[in-house]
């Protein structure tokens, strides 16, 4: 038999009266004695309640985790991290003792000496105060940025505690504790002046390229866009749970990632027509995918809450770098910065958070009082330093970054806001929604075109520009590309592709490098290849 409030076997058991449950004797007499009730029923108990246990005197059995090698060696790591931990909390302790005894020996030799020096040492002793603060900001701001930079040591580092971590866990990080604010939410660090400082100056540079920006000759006409039709068809899901929700194209490597219903995430090679691996953790489906070019990482985001950090390894395959926990509902979208240090998560909480890339942390979260809707859909305008959000209740929302201020908020939408997409020009934004795809133009704010390609039972899943912000593409129940025009003259449709996978609904759509293709994805299992016949790649799976 297990006490109620420990689960083990008592040393000494008792039992109420009242309620009958058996207890530690030990752990009843210090709850009665500071509550002065039941633990568990919450009824009014006191210590002549509680009647002794008779018990033999038996081996008292070892513990499950006692019984196997990997249950020790977990053991054995639980009391070194506690005894690393409490040597830790004591040389904290010295240290500030050290600090205050100096301060307050100091603080004696100064009232000295104000005996002989007068009102002049009353001045010395104001300047000495100074110093003293500004040299523990200094140090302060020494011990925060060691602690970022040990966070950010490499992977390598930290392997033995990983799997011995994956030995205790199963494989999920455990919880970790932060420090919560008085209104009970966890308090961030931030974002610093020097991340600030490293965002305008990306903006500046981004800004400075994009007034030089020429359409690359190597873009598809418009006449080779018009010839496109379905060139492959890849199936990278289960059978038993088909849909892809997202995708992403790594653009250098014409590799792409695709996120499912099955819970998974697929990095595909489109050129060998090979899966490179599946990346397997989420426990609901898979809402977003992103990769981030500069290090190698994938950034996967679903409705279990979390948000997963993987990198690629030598081997090819993606290992699981970051758990992020940070988001209470559903995280319906991640969005990379264009510096590639920092990325966004927008979830159905009615927060974003704000993270540090490498060290997996959250910076800032996000929340707008004045609304209740969460979030369905996120991006970084090409610059760096404007995030737009969609919300379940059809309004798009424009952020200052450096701020985390509202600038802007666009409505006029039906339903929730399922994309959005930015212009790589820098100053159009496509919104797609129930009702169709909204156009705005971001230097008067205002809509300046509606698309409204399906009827009112169906709804645009997916918008998209190409990198060159030449063609728009939309995805509901077909697939549609328009050719970019300005605010004033006409954007035409080129092509309309239909939605082969028999679902009446494709999820998601994405230009491939120069737009030579686009990738498709539909409530079947299948990633479907549009371009034109002839162009590199595998024959058409089946």
């Amino acid at each position: 038999m297990n006490c109620s409030m420990s689960g083990e076997v008592p040393e000494e058991p008792v039992v109420s009266k009242k309620s009958g449950l058996l207890f530690e004797k030990r752990l009843i007499e210090r709850h009665v004695s500071d509550y002065g009730k039941c633990p568990i029923t919450g009824e009014p108990l006191t210590m002549d309640d509680i009647v002794p246990i008779k018990t033999g005197k038996i081996v008292k059995p070892r513990p499950v985790q006692a019984a196997s090698i990997p249950g020790m060696l977990g053991m054995f790591q639980i009391e070194w991290d506690g005894l690393m931990l409490s040597n830790f909390a004591l040389e904290q302790q010295l240290h500030t003792a050290r600090q205050e005894l100096s301060h307050a020996l100091y603080q004696v030799l100064l009232w000295h000496a104000l005996d002989f020096v007068g009102k002049q040492g009353l001045v010395a002793h104001d300047a000495a105060c100074r110093v003293i603060a500004r040299l523990r900001k200094e140090r302060d701001e020494a011990r925060s940025l060691l602690a970022q930079s040990e966070r950010q040591m490499p992977m390598s580092m930290s392997a033995v505690t990983a799997v011995n971590a994956s030995a205790l866990s199963n494989g999920k990080r455990a919880a970790e504790d932060e420090e919560l604010g008085p209104n009970g939410k966890k308090l961030r660090p931030g974002i610093s002046s020097s991340i600030i400082t490293e965002l305008t100056d990306c903006n500046a540079a981004l800004s400075q390229q994009r007034k030089k920006r020429q359409i690359p000759p190597s873009l598809a006409p418009v006449d080779a866009v018009e010839r496109y039709t379905q060139l492959s068809s890849y199936p990278l899901h289960k059978t038993s749970k088909p849909g892809i929700l997202s995708a992403d194209i790594y653009y250098s490597k014409d590799i792409v990632a695709t996120g499912g219903v099955d819970t998974n995430a697929v990095i595909f090679d489109r050129k060998s027509g090979q899966i490179l691996s599946t990346l397997s953790g989420h426990s609901k489906k898979v809402t977003s995918v992103k990769f981030v070019t500069q290090d190698d990482l994938v950034l996967t985001a679903s409705t279990d809450k979390t948000v997963r950090v993987w990198q690629r390894s030598d081997s090819e395959n993606y290992n699981c770098r970051h758990i992020l926990k940070d988001h209470t509902a559903e995280v319906q979208a991640v969005t990379v910065h264009a510096t590639n240090n920092y990325f966004v998560s927008a979830s159905l909480d009615n927060t974003w958070c704000f993270y540090d890339l490498s060290s997996g942390l959250c910076l800032t979260q996000v929340a707008d009082a004045s609304e209740t809707e969460g979030y369905t859909s996120a991006a970084f305008h090409p610059d760096g330093l404007i995030l737009g959000t969609g919300t379940s209740e059809a309004l798009v929302k424009i952020w200052d970054v450096k701020s985390q201020a509202n600038v802007a908020r666009f409505d006029g939408h039906v339903g929730a806001v399922t994309a959005i997409s930015f212009s790589e020009n820098g100053y159009f934004l496509a919104t797609a929604a129930h009702d169709g795809v909204k156009l705005w133009d971001l230097r008067k704010l205002r809509n300046f075109r509606t698309f409204t390609p399906y009827d009112s039972n169906t709804a645009t899943n997916s918008v998209e520009f190409d990198h060159s912000g030449s063609y728009l593409a939309v995805a509901g129940s077909d697939i549609r590309v328009y050719q970019v025009a300005n605010v004033k003259s006409e954007w035409n449709c080129i092509k309309t592709f239909p939605d082969l996978s028999g679902t009446g609904k494709a999820t998601c759509v994405k230009f491939g490098p120069d737009a030579k293709y686009l990738a498709v994805g539909s409530m079947d299992r299948n990633l479907r290849i549009f371009g034109l016949p002839g162009d590199d790649g595998p024959v058409e799976s089946s």
